[in-house]
């Protein structure tokens, strides 16, 4: 059962939406995806929305960009929490989308990252989810701290080789 939805307004926003997705996956935290425009079939996305509850949905992660209405509507019909993940768009770069996702009214919260965070999006539902699940807890701090080591790793070969070598191995 998912405990996770995943909608987003068009299929353009797959790439940063599969970042959540991809995030989820490696925590071990079942998903569902799909694509629904809140504008352009307002119907079947509330029934959408609607029906997550009754199906084990716990969070939903939300993207949408321009007017970027998708995760507050979901909020308002969805009981539970909504993380919106605001798009990059060619006219404002994306300010557009995270102004109107971050700007809900009183009473209709939605979680919102930075604008093409579908890495973050996912990491937040999964901690949501691991307020009551030890088990997912457990990968997610063990998320961190391979994080942690990338990070050491790369510092120590930093001082082992000097920056500019450092740097030349990035462009490659």
């Amino acid at each position: 059962m998912a405990k996770v939805g995943i909608v987003m307004g068009s299929d353009s926003d797959m790439p940063v939406m599969a970042q959540a997705a991809d995030i989820l996956e490696k925590l071990g935290v079942d998903f569902e995806m799909t694509v629904i425009s809140a504008h352009r079939e307002p119907d079947i996305f509330f029934q959408y929305a609607k029906s997550l509850e009754e199906k084990g949905v716990k969070v939903v992660i939300a993207g949408a960009g321009k007017a970027a209405h998708l995760p507050g509507m979901c909020a308002a019909l969805f009981p539970m929490p909504v993380i919106g993940v605001p798009m990059k768009t060619s006219d404002l770069g994306g300010v557009d989308s995270l102004y109107s996702i971050v700007q809900m009214p009183s009473g209709i919260p939605v979680a919102t990252v930075a604008i093409g965070g579908g890495t973050n999006a996912g990491i937040l539902a999964a901690k949501i989810l691991a307020t009551s699940d030890e088990e997912l807890l457990e990968r997610l701090k063990e998320y961190s701290r391979s994080m942690k080591e990338d990070v050491v790793k790369k510092a120590e070969k930093l001082d082992e080789i000097g920056y500019k070598a450092y740097l030349a191995q990035m462009k490659k």
